[in-house]
């Protein structure tokens, strides 16, 4: 997977209610197994810290809007996104986020005051404080 270590993988794969070929959940190792007999190279994350490919939030992050903004304009096809499975995570390539479509919709999500590109001020938070 582009941003995931095997861990990660067998989770969305369990969670998604996907099963191996013989019908058992995903491990770390099964992953591992089917990533050796596809030859399909191990996650590493960048060496210079810049990931080609980033998840919703921290590509959200990078254009600063809200990811719920920036999933909206993937599923509505106004920027290329990757999302194999149901439950599991968006995939935006770093190039994609700094095209004039990406920048526009940040620069629209900024300018809209009716739909904020973060939460409202007044929202409460949901969980009091435990310390």
């Amino acid at each position: 997977m582009l941003i995931a270590n095997d861990d990660l993988i067998a989770g969305l794969l369990n969670r998604n209610g996907l099963k191996t070929g013989n019908g058992h959940r995903w491990t770390r190792e099964r992953v591992t197994s089917m990533r050796s007999n596809y030859r399909i190279s191990v996650f590493k994350p960048a060496e210079d810290g810049i990931e080609p490919w980033l998840n919703l939030s921290n590509a959200a992050k990078l254009l600063k809007i809200a990811p719920k903004t920036l999933r909206l304009a993937a599923e509505a096809g106004e920027i290329a996104a990757i999302h194999p499975l149901s439950d599991g995570p968006w995939i935006f390539a770093r190039t994609e986020l700094l095209t004039t479509a990406a920048q526009s919709i940040a620069e629209r999500a900024r300018q809209n005051p009716r739909y904020p590109t973060g939460s409202h001020p007044n929202q409460q938070n949901l969980f009091s404080s435990t310390t």
